[in-house]
């Protein structure tokens, strides 16, 4: 299965509770942190929704 590598490059703080709640739904909640998460349309509406916060580092087949 195909997996991105998802990591954190902005701060929750002062962020609407939608986009903080998203950022936990990632694992994410620490700056600069990164998590390899499965590649599925569900993970990257996720980050679509909150691309000043997160950035896509690598992509594994």
């Amino acid at each position: 299965m195909a997996t991105i590598v998802v990591k954190q490059i902005g701060s929750p703080i002062r962020r609407p509770a939608v986009q903080r709640q998203t950022l936990i739904g990632l694992g994410l909640n620490k700056m600069h942190k990164t998590r390899e998460l499965p590649d599925t349309p569900s993970i990257r509406g996720m980050v679509a929704a909150i691309p000043h916060l997160v950035e896509i580092i690598e992509e594994r087949a």
